[in-house]
Order: C-alpha cells, then structure tokens, then sequence
C-alpha cells in the first residue's frame, strides 16, 4: 500500500526521543511514525564506536553530518569505504553491514531505511520489536537467547 502525505510531516530533532545503541551511541528517530514509506534518524557515536553486522530486507542510506566513519559490508571488513562529513552510502537489501567512528571526534548521520518501520537482524544481539538493541542496565548489548 503506498501512504499519500495530505500535509506535511515535521518532525524536530530537539523533541525527538532518545533511543540508546550502548554506552557509546544513540539515535533519534525522526520521521518514524510507520505510516509514511521511509523512515529517518539522526544517530550520534562517540569514537570507538563500531555498529556490529546487522541487516536490513530494505536499502538503507547512511548520510555523514558530521565527523568521521568507515563502512563494509560482510567480508570487506578488512577494507572498508571512509567517509566523511558530507558523503552518502546505500547499503544493499539482505546483505550484512556494519560501521564504525574514525578519528577522536564524535560521528553523526542521518539514517534513511527505505520501509515504513525499522527491521533489523544483528548477527551477535537481541533486538526489540522496534528493531533496536536490547541493552542491559550497563548498556551492553544482549546476547541472542
């Protein structure tokens, strides 16, 4: 079903709630109701920061706002693409990825998944029925069951 916007969706930053990804990075989620054909989020990493493989059953486009990173997908860990502020990265539907901050300053990007609701499989981690890690009260990811 495609969704037809009659108005325009707004949706600020500053109001957006704070989801944790560990002790090292968080999101926003932004434009993230489901009813729309995307979804968006403003994610904040602080350097060390490494997003574990995962994969998505959709496109997802990774846009630096700032800082630094490096991307790869599943057995191209050894050489990864770098990115920096300014650059954009479609990742492949149903192909494992992962990144990660370069550099001694926090890295932010903008998260485009191309489907209305955020659908994430770790290969390492439990999620939540939103796509989103399941942390304990350290804020260390949970293994899966």
């Amino acid at each position: 079903m495609t969704t037809v916007l009659r108005v325009p969706r707004i949706r600020r930053l500053a109001e957006a709630n704070r989801v944790e990804f560990g002790p090292l990075a968080f999101y926003h989620p932004l434009v993230a109701d489901g009813d729309t054909p995307v979804r968006t989020g403003i994610q904040t990493s602080a350097p060390g920061y490494v997003a574990p493989l995962h994969w998505h059953p959709y496109v997802e486009l990774l846009f630096i706002i700032e800082g630094e990173a490096e991307v790869w997908l599943q057995g191209g860990e050894a050489e990864p693409a770098h990115l920096v502020a300014g650059d954009c990265v479609a990742l492949p539907a149903d192909i494992p990825h992962g990144f990660r901050t370069v550099g001694d300053k926090p890295m932010r990007l903008l998260g485009i998944h191309a489907n209305p609701d955020r659908v994430v499989h770790y290969l390492d981690r439990r999620t939540d029925a939103s796509g989103y890690p399941v942390l304990d009260s350290d804020l260390r990811p949970v293994a899966p069951a």
